[in-house]
């Protein structure tokens, strides 16, 4: 899959997917208004495509106070940060006033938790650092990405199941299945290609509850069409699939 517009409409399609939420990482300071203008202009069309984008923010954007007042008049719905690629410690303070500053406006805050494929023993996003983070900032208006923590699923879950934070399933069920350079470049074992097992995900469902478990696809790093195809192979009741596919994301969003 390519990340690209086109792409992801062509997927979409293939899919029955009516909407999708980008959630672009600024990756270094600069990045961050330039990011947010694309964001709003996608917004200004998502009536017409279904693509919709949140914010973005660094840790390290001085003026972070006056872009995520500028995202929220936009009508920006939410930001998306990630520790392990922004370098910073989520419970660091630069990351607790952006918490709070989004909490104050309203703004959801999507937080990529646990490890990270891409950065074996990387530890900026585990689930008590983020715990600590939500407490210091009082902001629980947060989906945790990766069914609450990437591989740190048990640990997320008694942290995080009576909080009241939302969790997302991208990139959590079935195998991996990178490319054999890929592979052999890092430093996971086959082992670790093992994401949650059919049970262990509808454990999470139950303790969590569905109404605070939004569908997530991780596109393009994984198929659109076959994770939907994953939550559909679980036996979730209606209401259960409801939820999970359309009910919770646009309580969130007001579609």
């Amino acid at each position: 899959y390519q990340g690209t517009f086109f792409s992801l409409q062509n997927s979409m399609s293939e899919s029955g997917i009516k909407y999708s939420v980008l959630q672009p990482v600024a990756t270094k300071p600069s990045q961050v208004i330039s990011i947010n203008n694309y964001a709003i202009k996608i917004n200004q069309e998502s009536n017409k495509n279904g693509i919709i984008s949140f914010g973005a923010i660094h840790p390290d954007f001085e003026n972070y106070y006056e872009e995520l007042l500028r995202i929220s008049e936009s009508g920006i719905k939410g930001i998306k940060i990630h520790p392990v690629y922004q370098g910073v410690n989520i419970n660091d303070e630069k990351f607790i006033k952006i918490l709070e500053c989004a909490g104050d406006l309203g703004l959801i805050t999507l937080i990529h938790a646990g490890w990270d494929v891409g950065f074996p023993g990387a530890s900026q996003a585990l689930p008590e650092k983020i715990f600590h983070a939500l407490k210091s900032s009082g902001n629980f208006n947060v989906i945790l990405a990766h069914m609450g923590g990437w591989k740190t699923w048990l640990e997320s879950e008694k942290l995080f199941s009576k909080t009241g934070v939302y969790i997302d399933t991208a990139f959590s069920l079935g195998k991996m299945t990178p490319n054999k350079d890929a592979l052999e470049n890092s430093k996971w074992h086959d082992e670790d290609l093992f994401l949650l097992k059919s049970y262990e995900f509808l454990n999470l469902v139950k303790n969590y509850g569905s109404e605070k478990i939004i569908f997530g696809t991780d596109f393009p790093w994984s198929s659109q069409i076959q994770s939907v195809k994953d939550i559909i192979s679980l036996g979730l009741s209606e209401s259960e699939t409801d939820n999970i596919f359309f009910n919770n994301a646009a309580k969130l969003l007001n579609l």
